[in-house]
């Protein structure tokens, strides 16, 4: 049996789909057992490599009950918390980065610039197992009787320095509006009245506004079936990428080269970034409170024109 430690949210999860799936490939034959949060079991399931999830909402939480494992791996951190707490499950090997303070000699180095995709792949590949970087694709959900065809908007995000401002996510929605999109407004519950305000600055009807109407499952739905996903470096983008469904998405104060969508990909397109920050564009509509210079300076025309391109590949749908 291989226990996997990735007790983390949305786009942590698709960022790990393939480690998930090399470790599948790699080690065939075992149970795959994922000690992750229980509210992410609709994307677990999506990824098609996983048999069972252990609820888990952090390395000091996890509750391993059965035997020991035959391998543990850490996906989630270079440790020393992490790599103890999979330890204390007895497992004949642990497959992790090197951290000495926990007792680890093995595994190689952690590299803090290196895209988490990547990372964990390469941490596979230091143990002789495969994984490929670009193994990204999720399985299709169920029907859940969302709309097809929307473009998603997602001006949430749990961290505010991440969030591009909603003054400008309204003048965008305004303006994909009159392009002939039909823009929906998501987010979670808490982001519901974050999104009320967007919609009602874009003079789009309360019936956009799906924030806190949808679970993961209806999530994953709604953006394998969008036509555009625009949002801010979040669980969404991960989901837009994951089902090829063409993106934009806005980053700071993380670049994208350490969380963004594979840049051979032109369906998805990133903009932003720490190298941007204090360039002075953002005068563009006012900033958010907290928000990152880097995001801050990104313009509503430089995110139209992103949409334009994004849209001119083949296989997005034009407007």
């Amino acid at each position: 049996m291989i226990l996997v430690l990735r007790a983390l949210g949305v786009g942590d999860l698709a960022t790990a789909v393939p480690a998930l799936r090399g470790l599948r490939a790699g080690l065939p034959g075992r149970e795959l057992v994922l000690a992750a949060p229980a509210w992410l079991a609709p994307l677990v399931e999506l990824t098609g490599a996983v048999d069972r999830l252990l609820p888990t909402t952090g390395p000091h939480r996890i509750g391993w009950r059965g035997p020991p494992p035959e391998v543990a791996v850490n996906l989630h951190g270079r440790g020393p918390e992490s790599h103890r707490a999979l330890a204390a499950t007895g497992p004949g090997r642990l497959l992790a980065y090197r951290n000495p303070s926990a007792g680890h000699l093995d595994g190689p180095a952690w590299d803090g610039d290196e895209h988490e995709v990547r990372r964990w792949c390469r941490l596979l590949h230091a143990y002789g197992l495969p994984a490929d970087p670009g193994d990204l694709a999720l399985r299709r959900p169920a029907p859940a009787g969302v709309p097809a065809g929307v473009t998603v908007l997602h001006a949430g995000g749990k961290v505010p320095a991440k969030r591009w401002p909603a003054d400008r996510f309204a003048g965008l929605a305004r303006t994909l509006a009159a392009r002939g999109h039909r823009v929906v407004l998501t987010g979670s519950a808490d982001e519901r009245a974050l999104a009320a305000r967007v919609a009602a600055d874009a003079g789009l009807p309360p019936s956009a506004v799906l924030a806190g109407r949808t679970g993961l499952a209806e999530l994953a739905a709604l953006v394998a079936d969008a036509r555009l996903v625009v949002s801010g470096d979040t669980g969404v983008a991960h989901l837009a990428t994951g089902y090829g469904t063409a993106s934009v998405v806005l980053f700071g104060p993380v670049p994208a080269a350490h969380w963004g969508p594979p840049v051979d990909r032109p369906r998805h397109r990133a903009l932003g970034g720490a190298e941007r920050a204090g360039s002075g564009r953002g005068s563009a509509g006012s900033g958010g409170v907290g928000t990152h210079p880097s995001l801050d300076a990104i313009g509503i025309d430089e995110v139209v024109a992103a949409v334009a391109a994004v849209e001119r590949v083949p296989g997005a749908v034009a407007a």
